[in-house]
């Protein structure tokens, strides 16, 4: 019988006992800890306050924690490279908003696939942003700001939430289509970038409206339109710009929870099905129509072809804006 050196026959017996039970391991139910989901913006901003009412719901219905991290920066990119090289697992996800494509589509030194790397699980919500000013610029309408800004060229500054997100686009979408020309200050996040409004640092934004109505209702911002092609029913009283002196113009934001490229099938579809049941509970529709939002969900199609489409479009919308590539 051939001796075996002790130190090589400790090695199988754990290398043996580990594979015995990875068949129970990967039966264990899931979520069997609890999950992290990273919010790759600042605390009080539209993507957080959409993440967390869906956090604590799914917490809620799986009965694990659903723990919400914030890790801002990078218009977004850092706390997406977090979860792009974390393990696919199911237990880190990434909530995230149309800001990602567009941000995506003039980056060109990122370390990560931005179509590739991630995968949506599923879509949460949308809403068409709203245009606010500061209360003491001397503005009642979209047509008077319109007019303002042609009056001086260059001298109206708008806040955002970095180089390439939502707010940036809108805005310079917005000032192309009415023939002005605004003055970009980013921020590094949009509640920055609300109270840079509120403070007077800036005149104008384009933001969600979960992240400025609460300032729209205490007076500290106006809001002068929404940027449907219509007006909308989650906004009511409100003019859609496209009929208020700019036609055509318009510019919706949604959010979507992310997983990193890799997750099982399995997962993925686990995840995607209980988000599904939180969005078409009543509760969580509620919450939502109080952030003037309603909910998106999206067929299986629609969830692996998001982001490669909405790059490419944002892309276009870039050059079209006049967004120079990062």
């Amino acid at each position: 019988m051939t001796n075996i050196p002790p130190a090589r026959a400790l090695r199988w017996l754990v290398c043996a006992a580990a594979c015995a039970a990875l068949p129970a391991a990967a039966q264990a139910p899931f979520p069997s800890k609890p999950v992290q989901l990273i919010v790759p913006y600042t605390a009080g901003g539209g993507a957080d306050v959409v993440m967390r009412g869906v956090a604590q719901r799914l917490a809620d219905a799986w009965g694990r924690n659903v723990v919400v991290d914030n890790r801002a920066g990078a218009s977004g990119m850092i706390g997406t490279e977090f979860v792009v090289n974390a393990a696919p697992d199911g237990y880190t996800l990434l909530g995230h908003t149309s800001s990602y494509p567009a941000t995506a589509a003039i980056r060109e030194r990122l370390h990560f696939d931005p179509a590739r790397a991630i995968v949506t699980v599923a879509g949460i919500a949308r809403t068409p942003l709203v245009l606010v000013v500061h209360p003491s610029l001397p503005v009642k309408s979209v047509r008077d700001l319109v007019a303002l800004a042609k009056q001086n060229p260059g001298k109206l500054n708008f806040s955002s939430a970095g180089i390439g997100g939502n707010n940036h686009y809108a805005t310079a979408l917005f000032a192309s289509a009415a023939g002005i020309k605004l003055t970009h200050i980013p921020y590094r996040g949009v509640a920055d970038a609300a109270i840079a409004v509120m403070s007077g640092e800036v005149e104008l934004l384009f933001a969600s409206s979960p992240a400025v109505s609460p300032h729209i209702r205490s007076d500290r911002l106006r809001a002068l339109g929404v940027t449907s092609l219509e007006p909308s029913a989650l906004l009511p009283g409100l003019p859609a710009i496209a009929q208020s002196g700019v036609p055509g113009y318009q510019y919706e934001l949604w959010w979507a929870v992310f997983a990193p490229a890799g997750i099982p099938a399995e997962r993925r579809d686990f995840i995607s099905a209980a988000i599904g049941k939180v969005l078409a509970g009543a509760d969580m529709k509620r919450f939502l129509s109080a952030q003037n939002a309603e909910p998106w969900t999206l067929t299986p199609a629609q969830l692996n072809d998001l982001l490669p489409k909405e790059i490419e479009r944002y892309r276009k919308a870039a050059q079209a804006a006049g967004i120079s590539p990062l």
